[in-house]
C-alpha cells in the first residue's frame, strides 16, 4: 500500500517541533534512565547515589515501575514517564481519569471517555478506560501501588479498569511504562503499565475544591475531596474521600454540533466540499440533518411504489432521478414509496398525502439536540490505607488498602419509532389496506403478515442509566528474610456490581397492539390479559408523533440488567542480592501469582428473548478463568565506574503462565542499560507476551442486532466509480441496477470460546537514549530522551462491527473477491438480497505499532524564580495490521483519528508564592485518501473529488496561575484559550457529532474556566 506524502506543515508546527527536540523538558525527567522522582525527592538523588553501598534490604530503596527489584537509584532499563499530581492540577485536570487520558500519556491514541456514552463500548455507558499505543485497554495494565486493580463496568463486555474508580487527592504520582512487561506483571501488560502511587503518611488533613465551567455552558465539573492521616511509632493510617459531578453536555449546547450538519459531498470549484449536497428549492440553502448527515426519516409513511404528486422540492423516483427513462408519466406525477400528509390535512387517504424522496422528507427533530455528547455522572470514591510494624517475622509490616467507589451515570438518546401496520389492518384507511410493502418482519410485530404501511415517527428522547458499585481490598505482609532478602505476600479481591437500564419498545407488545378488534368507540386488543392497548389508527397526527399516552406506556418499557465481575489475586515475591561481581551485586526477584476472575452478566429477560424492538438483544455472559504463574527477574551489573562505562547493567525476566482456558506458555524479557558517561545513557529491551482472551472475549452471550439497510455496500452501487472494487464485486454477485436495501441487516455475534478463538502472543522491542549534558551553571539543566518502540501482536483478538465486516468483504480487490472466503465468510447474502453478518470475536493475523517518543526538559533560574519547560512528542511510524496470514500489512498511520504525531509543551515560571503556567497541545494533520484508495490512482482522484477526508493540524492552548501560601493554595486558569472547535469533514469517513470526528483528542467543551482551591490544616 502506498502511504500519503507528508503535507507541508505551517510555521507554528515547525516551532513546536523545534521546541520539542531542542529546548524543552522531560515530563518524567530522566535520572539517566528517563524517570524522575517526585519533586520533593529530586534533591536527594545525588545523596542516594552516594549511599549506593547501603544494604539491599533497606526498605527505603526504590522500586521503579517495570521491575520488581529494589534499587537505590532511579535508573531503569525501560523508559518510565512520571507525572506528579501537582503538575496536572496546575493544568486544570483534577481527576486521575483526566490525567491518564491526557495527550501527554496517550500520545494521540483514541480513548473511551465521557463522549462515548451514547455508543456501545466495552465496559458499558459512562466507562472511562486507558489504551496505550492504541492497542486497547485489555492490553494496558493498571496498578495501584504496584498491585492490580480489578475491572469494573456494566453489560457483558467488562474486562478493563474503569478509571472512574481511581482516587485523586491522595495520589502522589503516576508512573507510566510504555513498554511490554508481561514477564514482569502478567499477560495483559502488552502495551505498557500504569502505576498510580498514593501518598502514605499524611500528617496534616487537607481539602480540595475544583470547578470547571465551559464558557458556552454544559459539561460543568465539580469535585470536592479531602485527605487525612495519622502516624505513630509503629503504625500509620491515611485515606481520602471524594465527590465528583460532571453535568451533561448535549448536542444542542454547541453551535458547531447543533447547526446544519451536512454530508459535505462533492468538491466545489473553490476547493470546498458540498457540491453534491441537496439544496432545498424552497430556501435555496443546503439541506441540514438529511439522511446522509445524521437525520432519520420521520413524519412519513412507506408504501409500495405508487403514482402520485410530489411535495415541494422532491425529485420523484423515475423522471428526475433517472432522466434517461421515458415511462409516459402524467404531468406533475411521479412514482413514490414515501409519503407525508399534505400541510393542514387531517385525512388519511392517499389523496391527502404528497410524495417525498430521500432528500425532501422530514429528517430533523429538535429533540435530537438533547442527545448527550458528554455523559453526566456522579462519582463518590473512598480510599483507606495503612500499615503496622509487627516487630516479628523479619521486622514485618502488615499493610492494607481499601478502595470503594460508586458511579451513577446516564445518557440521553433519540429514538425513531417505526410502526408496521399489517396488510388488511382495520387501523389503516381503506385506500391503503391492500398494500403489500415488504415481507413480514423477523421481529414478528405484524403477527406474520406482510407490512402494508410502514410509519416513520419521530418518537423523542430516551434514557440509559448505569449504577456501578466497585470494591477492592488488598492486604499483605512484607519484611526481611535473613539479613539481605525481602519478602512481600499479599492477597487482593475486587468486586464490580452494576445495574444498567434503558428504555425500549417491546416486540411482542408491539405485535399484540396490531391484533385488534373494532369496538363502539374505536379498537381494542384482541388479547387484553396484560393491559394491552391497541395501536392508534393511522392519521396525520399519529404520523407526526402524537401518540396516546397509554399506548406509549404499554409498548415502551424499562429494561434492566445486572453485571457482576469479581477478581481474586494472591502474590508472593522475594527479592535481594544473589552474589557479588567485580562491578556490583547481582540481584534477583522470584515469585508466584494466582488470579481467578468471574463474570456474570444477566440482561433483562426481554433482551435474552430477543424481544427488544429495533435494538440489539443479548443473552447472558457467564464464565470463569484462572491463571497460575511463576516468575523471576535478575539484574546483573556487568561494568561500573570505568572510563566509557559508568554503568552497564543487564536485566532479564521470565514468567511461566498456565491458564485454565488456554494452557501454558512462557514469556521473557531482556534489557540492557549502558551509561558511557554520567550525562549519557542508552537502553534497549526485547520481550514477549502471552495473553489469553479476557472473559467477555471468550464467553460473551449471543447478541443479535440490526443495522440500517444503507450499510449494504451494494446499495446504489451504480453511483460508485467504475474502478471501485465495491462496484465490481457487487456486479459479480448479480446485484441489480439501482438496488435499494429495504430490509435491516441482521448482525449476530458471541464470544469466541465456542468458535476456536486462540490466545495472543506479542513481541516488544525498545531502544532509547537519554542525554543530560553538563553545561555551565548559568545555562541551566537540559535533559533529552528519545525512545524507539516496536510492538507486534499476533493472533490479536477483536470483534469488528457489522459495517466494517461488510466493507472489508466487498471492498477487497476485485481480483481476490470470493463470496465464500476471507471476510466474506462472515457475510451471508440470501436469495432476496437480505443480509446477515456474523461478528464473533476472532483472531486477526497481526497488529503492529512502531514509532518514537521524544521527551525533553529545560530548567533555569531566571531572576527571582525558576523557569521550567517540559515537552514530549510521539511519532508513529507504523500503526498497521493484516487480517489473514499472507495478507500485506496495511498501515493506517496518519489517517483520520490515527494521527502520526502528537505533542505537548508546558512552560512555567515559579517565583516566591506564585507560579505562571502555559500549555500547548498539538495533533498532527490527518489524511485518509491514500489509505482508502489503496494505491488505485483513479479511486484516489474520485475520493478527493467526492469526500473531505483531511484534517489540518489541531492546537489547543491553556494558561493558569497559582498562589501558594503556607496552609492554602489557589490555582485558576483557562483551558482551550482560543476556544478551538473540533475539525470537520465529510459524513461517512468516521463516526461524528455533526461533521466533527468523535475522537478523544479533540475538545468538545470549548473554552472553559477552572479553579482549584486547596486548604491544609
Amino acid at each position: 500500500m502506498n502511504c500519503p506524502k507528508t503535507p507541508k506543515r505551517n510555521q507554528l508546527t515547525y516551532a513546536l517541533v523545534s521546541a520539542l527536540l531542542a529546548a524543552t523538558s522531560l515530563p518524567a525527567a530522566a535520572q539517566q534512565a528517563g524517570t524522575e522522582p517526585p519533586k520533593e525527592d529530586t534533591e536527594q538523588t545525588d545523596a542516594k547515589s552516594a549511599e549506593s553501598k547501603q544494604a539491599a534490604t533497606d526498605m527505603a530503596a526504590v522500586t521503579v515501575t517495570g521491575s520488581r527489584i529494589s534499587r537505590d537509584t532511579f535508573n531503569s532499563v525501560s523508559p518510565v514517564q512520571v507525572i506528579n499530581r501537582e503538575a496536572t492540577k496546575i493544568a486544570g485536570i483534577a481527576t486521575t481519569t483526566g490525567a491518564l487520558q491526557s495527550l501527554a500519556v496517550t500520545a494521540g491514541s483514541e480513548q473511551i471517555n465521557a463522549s462515548f456514552g451514547g455508543f456501545v463500548v466495552e465496559g458499558g455507558g459512562g466507562v472511562n478506560t486507558l489504551s496505550l499505543r492504541g492497542l486497547g485497554p485489555n492490553r494496558t495494565l493498571t496498578l495501584l501501588n504496584g498491585r492490580r486493580i480489578g475491572p469494573a463496568g456494566s453489560r457483558g463486555s467488562v474486562g478493563a479498569v474503569d478509571l472512574n474508580t481511581l482516587p485523586s487527592i491522595i495520589v502522589d504520582r503516576t508512573e507510566i511504562l510504555k513498554d511490554g512487561a508481561s514477564s514482569i506483571y502478567g499477560s495483559d501488560a502488552v502495551a505498557g503499565v500504569v502505576n498510580i502511587i498514593t501518598r502514605t503518611k499524611i500528617d496534616s488533613p487537607s481539602v480540595e475544591v475544583y470547578y470547571n465551567a465551559p464558557s458556552a455552558g454544559g459539561g460543568e465539573e465539580f469535585q470536592w475531596s479531602a485527605a487525612a492521616g495519622t502516624s505513630h511509632d509503629n503504625w500509620w493510617l491515611s485515606g481520602s474521600v471524594e465527590f465528583y459531578n460532571r453535568a451533561e453536555l448535549t448536542v444542542g449546547d454547541r453551535d458547531w454540533s447543533s447547526k446544519c450538519p451536512r454530508p459535505r459531498w462533492g468538491r466545489n470549484t473553490d476547493g470546498s466540499y458540498g457540491r453534491d449536497d441537496w439544496i432545498n428549492p424552497a430556501t435555496g440553502e443546503p439541506g441540514c440533518w438529511g439522511l446522509d448527515a445524521g437525520g432519520v426519516t420521520m413524519n412519513t409513511i412507506g408504501t409500495p411504489f405508487i403514482l402520485g404528486r410530489p411535495g415541494p422540492g422532491n425529485l420523484g423516483f423515475y423522471g428526475t432521478n433517472f432522466p434517461g427513462e421515458d415511462v409516459g408519466l402524467p404531468p406533475g406525477m411521479d412514482f413514490f414509496n414515501r409519503w407525508r400528509p399534505r400541510p393542514g390535512t387531517t385525512g388519511a387517504n392517499l389523496d391527502d398525502f404528497e410524495g417525498v424522496d430521500a432528500f425532501g422528507r422530514d429528517t430533523f427533530d429538535p429533540r435530537m439536540l438533547n442527545e448527550s455528547m458528554y455523559s453526566p455522572t456522579t462519582n463518590v470514591t473512598g480510599f483507606l490505607q495503612g500499615a503496622r510494624d509487627l516487630n516479628a517475622l523479619g521486622d514485618a509490616e502488615l499493610y492494607f488498602d481499601l478502595l470503594a467507589h460508586r458511579r451513577e451515570s446516564r445518557q440521553t438518546n433519540y429514538r425513531q419509532l417505526i410502526i408496521d401496520y399489517p396488510t388488511g389492518s382495520p387501523l389503516l384507511p381503506e385506500s391503503m389496506r391492500d398494500f403489500v410493502t415488504v415481507a413480514p418482519p423477523e421481529d414478528g410485530t405484524t403477527n406474520g403478515l406482510p407490512v402494508g404501511v410502514r410509519t416513520f415517527i419521530g418518537f423523542g428522547n430516551d434514557k440509559s442509566e448505569q449504577t456501578v458499585n466497585f470494591f477492592r481490598f488488598t492486604g499483605g505482609l512484607r519484611g526481611h528474610l535473613g539479613a539481605e532478602w525481602n519478602y512481600d505476600l499479599f492477597l487482593g479481591y475486587s468486586r464490580s456490581d452494576a445495574d444498567y437500564s434503558m428504555q425500549s419498545f417491546i416486540s411482542d407488545r408491539m405485535a399484540k397492539t396490531q391484533d385488534v378488534v373494532a369496538t363502539g368507540s374505536g379498537f381494542a386488543c384482541r388479547d387484553t390479559s396484560d393491559g394491552c392497548v391497541a395501536a392508534p389508527a393511522l392519521t396525520p397526527a399519529v404520523i407526526g408523533g402524537q401518540l396516546p399516552a397509554d399506548y406509549i406506556n404499554y409498548i415502551f418499557r424499562p429494561v434492566v440488567g445486572h453485571t457482576l465481575f469479581t477478581e481474586a489475586t494472591g502474590n508472593f515475591t522475594v527479592e535481594g542480592p544473589l552474589f557479588d561481581l567485580p562491578y556490583g551485586t547481582v540481584s534477583a526477584a522470584v515469585g508466584a501469582e494466582y488470579r481467578r476472575s468471574k463474570i456474570d452478566d444477566s440482561p433483562d429477560p426481554n433482551s435474552v428473548a430477543h424481544n427488544l424492538y429495533g435494538l440489539t438483544s443479548s443473552e447472558a455472559t457467564r464464565g470463569t478463568d484462572a491463571v497460575k504463574e511463576v516468575f523471576a527477574e535478575v539484574e546483573i551489573p556487568l561494568l561500573s565506574g570505568m572510563k566509557a562505562a559508568q554503568e552497564l547493567t543487564l536485566n532479564t525476566s521470565w514468567r511461566y503462565t498456565d491458564y485454565d482456558s488456554y494452557g501454558s506458555d512462557t514469556t521473557y524479557k531482556i534489557g540492557l542499560l549502558y551509561s558511557p558517561a554520567s550525562w549519557l545513557s542508552v537502553r534497549t529491551s526485547y520481550g514477549t507476551s502471552f495473553r489469553a482472551p479476557s472473559l467477555y472475549e471468550q464467553f460473551l452471550g449471543a447478541t443479535t442486532g440490526f443495522i440500517g439497510g444503507g450499510s449494504d455496500p451494494c446499495e446504489d452501487w451504480t453511483s460508485l466509480p467504475e474502478a471501485s472494487p465495491v462496484r465490481i464485486n457487487c456486479v459479480s454477485e448479480n446485484i441489480p441496477d439501482r438496488f435499494t436495501q429495504n430490509s435491516s441487516i441482521t448482525v449476530a455475534g458471541m464470544g469466541g470460546a465456542s468458535t476456536g478463538i486462540e490466545a495472543e502472543t506479542s513481541k516488544a522491542k525498545t531502544v532509547g537514549i537519554v542525554l543530560k549534558p553538563e553545561f555551565p551553571g548559568w545555562f541551566g539543566d537540559l535533559s533529552l530522551a528519545a525512545d524507539w518502540f516496536n510492538i507486534t501482536v499476533d493472533n490479536s483478538v477483536a470483534q469488528l462491527s457489522g459495517t466494517t465486516i461488510l466493507n472489508l468483504c466487498y471492498g477487497s480487490n476485485a481480483s481476490d473477491f470470493n463470496a465464500d472466503a476471507g471476510w466474506c465468510r462472515m457475510v451471508t447474502r440470501h436469495e432476496n438480497n437480505t443480509l446477515t453478518v456474523n461478528q464473533n470475536y476472532v483472531n486477526i493475523a497481526s497488529n503492529r505499532v512502531r514509532g518514537w517518543d521524544f521527551t525533553a526538559r529545560y530548567v533555569r533560574d531566571i531572576g527571582p524564580g525558576e523557569f521550567r519547560a517540559t515537552a514530549n512528542m510521539t511519532n508513529f511510524m507504523d500503526q498497521s495490521g493484516r487480517t489473514f496470514p499472507g495478507d500485506p500489512m496495511v498501515n493506517w498511520t496518519g489517517t483520520v483519528n490515527s494521527p502520526q504525531k502528537t505533542g505537548v509543551l508546558e512552560l512555567s515560571y515559579e517565583f516566591r508564592n506564585w507560579l505562571l503556567w502555559y500549555g500547548l497541545e498539538w495533533i498532527d494533520d490527518q489524511d485518509s485518501y491514500a489509505y482508502m484508495a489503496d494505491g488505485d490512482a483513479d479511486l484516489l482522484a474520485s475520493y478527493e473529488d467526492t469526500y473531505d477526508m483531511k484534517i489540518g493540524d489541531y492546537y489547543k492552548s491553556s494558561i493558569a496561575v497559582r498562589y501558594k501560601a503556607d496552609k492554602w493554595s489557589l490555582n485558576a486558569g483557562i483551558r482551550n484559550l482560543s476556544d478551538r472547535q473540533p475539525p470537520s469533514l465529510s459524513k461517512g469517513v468516521v463516526s461524528t457529532f455533526a461533521n466533527a470526528p468523535i475522537y478523544s483528542g479533540y475538545d468538545l467543551l470549548g473554552r472553559s474556566y477552572f479553579m482549584n482551591f486547596t486548604k491544609d490544616f
